[in-house]
């Protein structure tokens, strides 16, 4: 029996579950995990000696392989072999299926295309390709953006003008509607919905992306599958072999065991992390909700097989695989279920796996935790495992900067992330497809009075428009009546008061809100990372309300800021007489900048400067002789910076105008970009 599997017998009947079978279990995972490498067979068999469970596909129309291609796939592996030995065979002891892992590794490298076994070679030639001062994302569902992927591949023209050369796709695999988690419910990890397209135009759209050197960015969902995915359908229908695959239990006593240490993601929404299931008379693990069925990876097949289908869309020419909810991947009793040593195994495995057959790949990873949590995902840099990881804090951090007018917080953050090796490259965004969860340093804030139950409600009045002289707009996400927490959220225009400005008419606050939402922006190229903006903020898109006439949307308020791309508006972005010219004049110009100056390489010096004014922020930023400071005012007055740089003359790159570094005057939510000269 697998661990923590005391659901069914060999013959697949349900059998019951007790908690000694499962002490008995954990002790025999113990003992599998003394395994030493010496002991597995080394030959590695080919393909055709391989049966899985899904065979790998052919791809239409293959090339010839080149005859050396076989010997760079030898050498890479050879490289790599012995340490994907011992970590799989310390973590599950299954020298059989070992094998079958490395058979399937050759076979997907074989039908890897010679177009993207190129492209792998010149990334593998310079490996710091992604460090680059050019990168620049933007993230979008592909049917708000352009409605399925051949519209997205008509709209890469639009990409290029907006300096955008990594687009991720937000979640378009088979999903059952209704019961998507807006498209993190994966029904099948090999098929694409319906409505936006095959994997063929993925294909199409990815190779369309390449010729114009824009990298693409897919979510990878490795925590659960949906309830409709053909394992979760045989397990519903007791079949042990597929029950194996998840977390099963024919009576509440283990279950109520991980509930004592294992916290609860959505409360109000989606309360606990079980599931009855009264037709087979089984709690199933549903850490999210009760569609998504947690992946119990202590069964070598699930591994397995999940790795089969992360290389499949790789081989679709994916450059960024996005690996959603990192943490929760390993279950342990007795443990929060978050962050555990066996979920870094498995994805330094992920990374193993990636540099033997297609290295020209990145993994990026969803860590939604405080900086000392999200770290270890970089690995080390002799073992490494993420090669991004989202600068989830600091984003928040930003955001309760804007509503209290305060830097400190946010200095000390970005103090925090500049202090980390320059090989950690963090994605900096101010908005994403998701709600703002207010996960701030409050150790911190408590030293200044800040109460963090009451500043929570304070952030969420200021950005409803409900205090502070706020100009924002925007709705809570899963708020708990018990606690008083809720998440919030709104587009970046919405937040910064376009959204209000424009309701009301009101030309002045207008200016004021371009400035802060342009400011911002100003302040996130100047981050050290790649800096990725959401789709419709570069011409200010505001909420969309619209989402609540929908009956599958109207339950999750994140849809407010996943609206529909307002293509009339961006058809007004060359008109400077526009609010949507203005906002995308002054980017693209702030984007052009970054792209051609040295210092904004990703692996350049950074770090904060005391102004002595806590509303404005400076960054410093050196690469190659070459240095920047960035002064941003957050507040709604003018203030004045008082850094004192007397190295001679400094020309601002947004104005040309030029001036000392000392004593800065800095206009209300204005910035600088001060260059040495």
């Amino acid at each position: 029996m697998l661990p923590g599997m005391n659901c069914a017998n060999k013959s697949g009947k349900l059998s019951g579950g007790r908690y000694e079978e499962e002490k008995n279990v954990n002790q025999r995972e113990k003992k599998k995990r003394t395994v030493k490498a010496e002991t597995v067979a080394k030959t590695v068999p080919t393909a055709k000696e391989i049966k899985t469970e899904k065979t790998v596909s052919a791809v239409k129309e293959k090339k010839a392989v080149k005859p050396d291609t076989q010997g760079i796939f030898d050498n890479r592996m050879a490289r790599k072999i012995d340490e994907l030995r011992w970590l799989y065979m310390e973590l599950y002891g299954n020298g059989s299926m070992f094998a079958e892992l490395c058979g399937q590794l050759q076979a997907f490298y074989q039908e890897r295309t010679d177009t993207l076994k190129n492209l792998d070679l010149k990334r593998e030639a310079d490996p710091n390709w992604y460090k680059k001062n050019d990168m620049l994302g933007m993230m979008f569902y592909i049917d708000n953006f352009a409605g399925n992927m051949k519209g997205v591949e008509s709209k890469i023209d639009y990409l290029e003008k907006n300096n955008v050369n990594y687009i991720h796709l937000m979640p378009f695999l088979d999903t059952p509607e209704g019961r998507s988690d807006g498209g993190y419910a994966v029904a099948d990890f090999r098929k694409v919905q319906e409505k936006l397209g095959t994997m063929e135009d993925l294909e199409e759209l990815t190779g369309a992306c390449h010729e114009k050197g824009i990298s693409v960015c897919m979510d990878f969902v490795m925590n659960h599958t949906s309830e409709d995915h053909e394992w979760a359908k045989k397990a519903r229908q007791g079949d042990g072999e597929y029950m194996s695959r998840y977390f099963f239990y024919d009576n509440p006593y283990i279950p109520s065991l991980y509930e004592k240490t294992v916290p609860q993601v959505f409360p109000t929404t989606a309360p606990g992390n079980f599931t009855w299931l009264p037709e087979i008379g089984h709690y199933v693990m549903t850490t999210f909700y009760p569609y998504q069925w947690d992946l119990n990876y202590r069964n070598p097949r699930v591994f397995n097989e999940m790795m089969y289908n992360f290389l499949f869309l790789a081989n679709k020419g994916i450059d960024i695989i996005r690996i959603d909810a990192v943490p929760y991947i390993w279950k342990e009793l007795n443990t929060p279920c978050r962050n555990l040593p066996q979920v870094h195994t498995i994805v330094r495995m992920m990374r193993l796996i990636s540099e033997i057959v297609c290295p020209g790949i990145l993994l990026l990873g969803e860590v939604v935790m405080e900086p000392e949590k999200v770290v270890p995902y970089f690995g080390t840099v002799e073992k490494p495992e993420c090669h991004m990881l989202y600068n989830v804090t600091t984003m928040a951090t930003t955001w309760h900067t804007v509503a209290t007018r305060d830097v400190r917080l946010l200095k000390k953050q970005l103090d925090i992330v500049n202090s980390l090796p320059k090989d950690y490259v963090f994605l900096n965004y101010l908005r994403c497809h998701d709600d703002i969860g207010w996960g701030l340093d409050y150790a911190t804030l408590s030293q200044e009075g800040i109460e963090e139950r009451s500043h929570k409600k304070y952030l969420n009045d200021y950005f409803q428009g409900f205090a502070g002289e706020s100009n924002s707009r925007g709705v809570l996400y899963n708020e708990d009546p018990v606690t008083g927490d809720a998440r919030f959220c709104g587009t970046t225009a919405s937040m910064c008061g376009i959204e209000k400005a424009g309701f009301e008419k009101n030309k002045e606050a207008m200016k004021k809100a371009i400035q802060m939402d342009v400011m911002l922006h100003a302040y996130m190229f100047m981050q050290s990372g790649i800096p990725v903006i959401y789709s419709g903020d570069e011409i200010g898109q505001v909420n969309d309300y619209s989402y609540k006439l929908d009956p599958h949307k109207a339950p999750d308020s994140r849809y407010i800021h996943r609206g529909v791309m307002n293509w009339e508006l961006a058809a007004k972005s060359d008109n400077p007489r526009t609010v949507e010219g203005q906002l995308n004049r002054r980017l693209n110009q702030l984007e052009k900048i970054r792209k051609n100056e040295k210092a904004f390489m990703t692996n350049a010096d950074t770090w904060t400067v005391e102004t002595w004014d806590n509303s404005i922020l400076c960054i410093g930023r050196y690469f190659e002789g070459e240095k920047i400071y960035g002064l941003f005012n957050f507040s709604e007055y003018d203030k004045t910076a008082w850094i004192n740089e007397r190295d001679g003359l400094y020309k601002d790159l947004i104005t040309g105008q030029e001036m000392e570094a000392a004593g800065v005057n800095v206009p209300a939510y204005g910035f600088f970009w001060l260059k040495k000269k």
